[in-house]
């Protein structure tokens, strides 16, 4: 296999967060603010490069909160809008085999996407340049992990919906400068205390 001195490529391992717990569209609630603080604590011995955030208030306190636990000031949580809350690929109908309740198309033929989505693959995935490793942060929103997962596994591009992740809960994929990427871990939530777990999940899907 090539090395990465030859490839002038490093790994890059990208930490997806969704925000935690909030009533609407508004900040985080008291059991979203205890959410991200375990979040905070879990992630304290990861070297991170950088931590990125969508523009939301419930997205910028969770990453401020993550980021307080770290034992020193850097890095500082960064805003970025493709980590924001919106729809990254809306498919035709034929695409979704099982189909989708009318309602829900409507809903999301009104929200904003593709070329924030577009840049967030840019922006956040697959090996980087130089010889140094990154560890990277994203504290984002359900959709735009489902696009990240997705795209991490060759999935199709509508394949994001149906994907879930938990408040506060915690995926990892690592992108090495040669072969796939790999998912790591995702959805995962042993941060959290019991009482904490599987806000913000379909109550359906929870275990």
């Amino acid at each position: 296999m090539t090395s990465t001195a030859a490839t002038g490529m490093a790994s890059r391992t990208l930490y997806l967060a969704r925000h935690g717990d909030a009533p609407g569209e508004g900040g985080l609630s008291a059991q979203g603010r205890r959410q991200a603080a375990f979040l905070g604590e879990r992630l304290r011995g990861v070297p991170l490069s950088a931590i990125h955030h969508g523009p939301q208030a419930r997205a910028r306190e969770t990453a401020e909160i993550v980021a307080a636990q770290r034992d020193d000031e850097e890095p500082v949580p960064r805003a970025c809008d493709s980590a924001g809350d919106y729809v990254p690929y809306l498919p035709e109908r034929r695409e979704v085999a099982s189909g989708l309740p009318e309602a829900t198309w409507e809903w999301l033929l009104q929200l904003p996407g593709p070329e924030l989505a577009r840049d967030a693959l840019r922006r956040f995935t697959g090996a980087v340049p130089g010889g140094v490793a990154r560890h990277e942060l994203v504290v984002t929103h359900n959709f735009v992990i489902g696009w990240l997962v997705r795209e991490a596994l060759d999935a199709p591009d509508w394949r994001w919906i149906g994907l879930h992740h938990a408040n506060a809960a915690l995926s990892i994929i690592h992108y090495a400068p040669e072969g796939p990427s790999s998912l790591i871990v995702y959805n995962d939530i042993r941060h959290l205390p019991e009482e904490l777990r599987w806000t913000g999940f379909p109550p359906g899907l929870r275990v």
